[in-house]
């Protein structure tokens, strides 16, 4: 006899019995197969559950005592001895033996009492570790209760380095989910090879700052570079060397190992999208998502009446004009931010303090960031109802239309609120800033800025990190769990009052209470649009920040299962939908993928210094080296030059004649003064030509990368194959079974029609199908009694229903060849 003190189980036969039943379950199963002892295990009382018993170590849980009732003998020389000489007593020691080695072997732990007495029970208690537990329910196709495993293994940030259980999050959730999380899992994996290659290519810029000559040569006081002021009137003359930070700054992103960090990039966002496609074949297969058409739904409203272009033509024009002006609106917040950059500066640089004044720049190129960072939250935010209501106005036909609707033109939004900042600092900040005495000005008073004397390169890394990681930060830790959780404590407090006011009669919230009253599901929308955005940090503008993978993957990490706890715990259960793909997704990652080809092709050949330094050192450099280079990108400026009221007022550099800007320009003793040199036409060309190289190359390998990598992996198309085959053996099998019973029938026609045509053994059979008929002679009349004359007749092709067709018993009304006609 067993009893259990099972305190409960994970596992269970349906989802709604007790834990502690299911552990039972497994065990009479286990215990049963080892052994030739009766089991038998009731549910526990509560009172027992409560107890917790356990071994002698107070550690391990007494999940199931066995009882070993021993005889009291008769005769008085058995109380004598102390083993017992009776046979049967003998066998069931060896027996109970028996069955606690094969318990031992098992992988069950086992403690027993001292025994003393010589009759009466005796107890064993049993343990079963959980690897026990699970390998038993794996033989005996117990199901585990779905959500209690995504709990304690998916749902929980201690089980970051763990696989996620995909199947399981299917099960649960459905396709649709599943595949998202499947495709966030192999995003976050492929990340850690993209990591150690940027952190390798930072350290490689570390490594190197200290021989970087252009950097040495910024550095050097002793070289005495006299720059032109940075605004107007109150600024006064500097040197360069003051920029030595900056100069060492921007080697640490702008060296030869950024453009193959960018071909890497490039050809890694191929291989992500061909190894999620054999990802997402495999699931297809493993999940029978092969050849599913997704259901269409209809939405109320479509089945009203029948809508034209004319109805749809308001709505399209409305959302036309309201894009462009969203378009517009963000532009306008990014040029709000570039005048109060150029108006914070002149400020800063009117200041008496000299420490103001030195920190000019950086005062102002962090305090930019964080308000371009703000202001995409909230546009974020009003874009994401924005495109929920365009898309409304269009009236799509189905679910699928207005989720694809719907979710283009909030990409397109967000989009350009997300990267429109890092566009303007890459592409056109300092480009058109003018020169020394031909300044470009705005609002007639204000200069438009310039980059860093290191380059814009720096300045796109520090915006494009903030922003990256402030938009990550801020999201997550903000938005997706601070504000949930406030929402809950709000209504925690209201039903906290409203249950002040109930009577104590009534019950307390059942499950269903408390599961309604969480949050509703709305879709994954948001969770795709996070990592696409994301993903356009890392594959876009990553020639300017190496770091950006390493930061998408320690947001990741944590990312994954802070939805898994959203969707476990604090979200309605979602109803499970059916999907073969990721659907429109794919196609916005394919087209980012192909477009950062383009923009890190630019980044690197008119952001970086990449492409002058090697103009000046295979061309212009005497030595073949980079000694001069600083000198060659710097211009000379008479400062009798400037306009009246922009040269410095009150000089602390004494008179200078001469100042230096960056740019390639004639000198002012030149004919052509202030002109683009030849210089400047060298460097385009070979910018041009880096463009058109570098894009041809990377587009070329990731084509090879894409032709090298199949879609399909070789097991699955060998189980497809196998399949293949199986089901045409089915088919060949199915007809020759028909064939059978095709000759059956002729032959009982032929022998039950009295001087009727018999088929003789060498004339053979007909053989029917698709492209055969039955033999027709003059002999046979089988279009009907026409005396053996007129044309023949011929027929049509046997098919499975027409041998099941019962055959009219009497054919009175027939001639004697009209049951071949029926057969």
């Amino acid at each position: 006899t067993a009893h259990s003190a099972a305190e409960g189980s994970h596992f269970s036969g349906f989802e709604n019995l007790p834990k502690a039943t299911s552990l039972l379950y497994i065990l009479h199963s286990l215990l049963i197969s080892l052994g030739s002892l009766q089991v038998v295990g009731p549910t526990p009382s509560p009172q027992s559950i409560g107890e917790g018993l356990c071994f002698s170590d107070g550690r391990r849980k007494v999940d199931y005592v066995l009882v070993f009732q021993r005889r009291r003998h008769s005769s008085i020389r058995s109380h004598a001895n102390a083993a017992p000489t009776d046979p049967a007593d003998n066998e069931m020691r060896l027996i109970r033996q028996e069955f606690e080695a094969n318990l031992l072997e098992a992988g069950l732990e086992i403690e027993r009492d001292r025994e003393l007495k010589t009759h009466g029970p005796s107890f064993t208690r049993l343990h079963a570790p959980w690897p026990v537990l699970c390998r038993e329910a794996e033989f005996l196709k117990i199901k585990v209760p779905t959500k209690t495993v995504l709990h304690e293994e998916w749902a929980r940030y201690s089980a970051f380095y763990k696989y996620q259980p995909i199947d399981l999050v299917r099960k649960y959730f459905g396709e649709k989910i599943g595949l998202y999380f499947a495709w966030l899992g192999v995003y976050t994996q492929l990340l850690i090879p993209a990591s150690i290659v940027g952190i390798i290519v930072f350290f490689f810029g570390v490594a190197t700052v200290e021989t970087d000559i252009p950097s040495q040569e910024m550095c050097n006081e002793s070289l005495n570079f006299t720059m032109c002021p940075l605004c107007d009137g109150v600024c006064d003359f500097w040197h360069l060397s003051t920029a030595c930070g900056t100069a060492r700054a921007s080697h640490l992103f702008d060296n030869p190992a950024t453009v193959f960090f960018a071909i890497f990039m490039s050809l890694w966002a191929v291989l992500f999208l061909e190894h999620w496609k054999r990802r997402q074949i495999s699931l297809s297969f493993s999940w029978d998502l092969t050849g599913i058409e997704e259901d269409e739904v209809y939405t109320a409203y479509k089945d009203i009446k029948k809508l034209t272009w004319k109805d749809r033509l308001p709505g399209y024009f409305i959302n036309i004009s309201s894009i462009l002006f969203m378009f517009g609106l963000t532009f306008s917040a990014v040029f709000g931010v570039i005048i109060y950059r150029i108006t914070v500066s002149a400020l800063m640089a009117m200041s008496p303090d000299p420490e103001t004044k030195s920190n000019v720049r950086v005062t102002v190129t962090a305090t930019a960031v964080i308000i371009n960072l703000v202001v995409i939250l909230i546009l974020d935010e009003i874009y994401g109802a924005v495109a929920l209501w365009l898309t409304e106005l269009e009236i799509p036909k189905t679910e699928t239309d207005f989720e694809e609707r719907l979710i283009l033109k909030a990409f397109l939004l967000k989009f350009m609120n997300a990267y429109a900042p890092i566009f303007y600092v890459a592409f056109f900040k300092g480009r058109f800033a003018g020169r020394p005495g031909n300044y470009v000005y705005v609002f007639n008073d204000y200069r438009m800025e310039e980059c860093a004397p290191g380059g814009c390169l720096i300045e796109l890394c520090i915006q494009l990190s903030i922003i990256m990681l402030g938009k990550q930060l801020i999201q997550n830790n903000i938005f997706e769990i601070g504000i949930p959780k406030l929402k809950k404590l709000v209504r925690a407090i209201k039903d906290k009052g409203s249950a002040e006011k109930k009577s104590e009669q009534e019950r307390p919230p059942q499950q269903w209470n408390l599961d309604y009253a969480l949050a509703p599901f709305e879709g994954l929308t948001p969770e795709y649009m996070e990592m696409i955005i994301q993903f356009g940090f890392v594959s876009l503008f990553v020639a300017s920040f190496p770091l950006a993978p390493l930061f998408a993957l320690l947001n990741n990490v944590i990312e994954i299962r802070l939805d898994a706890k959203k969707f476990v715990t604090e979200l309605r259960r979602p109803v499970a939908v059916r999907a073969k793909d990721i659907g429109i997704w794919y196609n916005i990652l394919s087209g980012m993928g192909k477009f950062s080809v383009i923009i890190n092709a630019f980044v690197i050949s008119f952001t970086s210094d990449f492409i002058p330094r090697l103009v000046y050192q295979y061309m212009f450099s005497q030595t073949g080296t980079m000694h001069g280079f600083i000198d060659h990108t710097l211009s000379y400026f008479n400062v009798s030059n400037f306009k009246p009221g922009t040269a410095p007022q009150n000089s602390e550099h004494g008179d200078i004649i001469v100042c230096r800007y960056k740019d390639y320009r004639e000198p002012p003793w030149s004919p052509d003064a202030y002109m683009f040199s030849k210089q400047y036409w060298c460097v385009l060309a070979a910018r041009l030509a880096f463009v058109i190289v570098f894009q041809n190359l990377v587009m070329f390998l990731s084509l090879v990368v894409a032709w090298v990598i199949p879609d399909t992996p070789k097991t699955i198309m060998e189980q497809l194959k196998r399949e293949k085959k199986l089901l045409v053996d089915v088919f060949l099998r199915e007809e020759k079974e028909k064939f059978q019973l095709i000759q059956s029938l002729f032959s009982k026609d032929t022998t039950l029609q009295p001087g009727g045509h018999v088929l003789h053994p060498g004339q053979g059979l007909p053989i029917p199908g698709r492209y055969s008929t039955l033999p027709s002679g003059p002999k046979q009349g089988l279009a009907g009694d026409r005396g053996g004359e007129g044309p023949r007749a011929r027929c049509r092709a046997a098919s499975f229903s027409q041998f099941t067709r019962n055959i009219p018993s009497s054919p009175r009304n027939e001639n004697e060849n009209s049951r071949h006609t029926a057969v």
